[in-house]
């Protein structure tokens, strides 16, 4: 917008210091030279060229490493699948807030099971060591999954998310890739505060 302002300004000058400027030429008065040297119009820079966007990484292989975790156990169906989740991290926020806990990492869900109904999962918070004093409950301490493993990533609401793994199942049956029963969902903006058409979200596949 500077640059506007500017080529604007001098647009001004010109027209109005042009009567100024004929009245020089037939005098040939020295002032003409400056005043022509003012009014000249300035070089155009070249518009910059849009820069390309970057794709993201679809099946990177990554090595995971072992994290303590604060994690909530449960199950669920896909019908609401995304409220289960984030009631679960409700849950296991609520405990870690009591407790004075910080993440140490983004959250994540790891699936142990599924089927054409439903999951059962791990609600997880990486946490820099374990409590002094251990959970009860439906909360639990343990370790995440460790290993190599391809990194996917999932951008958008999580009701889209099918679409997702459908190109992540293509991707492993191409390159014929064997892949542990498990999967993990890392979340790269946290489900709890990210609107959830803005989610990003990796998907890990721990891979034998």
């Amino acid at each position: 917008m500077s640059s506007l302002r500017l080529a604007l300004c001098i647009a001004a000058v010109a027209a109005f210091a042009s009567p100024t400027v004929s009245a020089m030429a037939q005098s040939g008065s020295e002032p003409l030279r400056l005043a022509q040297a003012q009014t000249a119009p300035l070089p155009k820079v070249p518009d910059q060229p849009p820069q390309p966007q970057v794709a993201d990484p679809f099946g990177e292989e990554v090595t995971l490493a072992p994290k303590t975790i604060i994690y909530f156990k449960g199950s669920g169906n896909w019908d609401s699948a995304f409220d289960t989740l984030i009631d679960a991290f409700k849950l296991v926020q609520g405990y870690m807030t009591k407790e004075g806990l910080k993440p140490d990492g983004p959250s994540m869900t790891v699936y142990t099971s599924t089927d054409d109904s439903g999951f059962q999962f791990q609600a997880a918070v990486p946490i820099a060591e374990a409590p002094k004093n251990p959970p009860r409950g439906d909360i639990a301490v343990g370790t995440s999954q460790a290993g190599k493993a391809l990194r996917f990533t999932h951008r958008g609401p999580y009701d889209s998310m099918d679409s997702t793994y459908e190109a992540i199942t293509n991707h492993l049956d191409e390159k014929r890739i064997e892949a542990l029963d498990l999967f993990i969902e890392e979340y790269v903006t946290d489900p709890l505060t990210t609107p959830e058409d803005q989610l990003v979200i990796h998907v890990l596949v721990p891979i034998k």
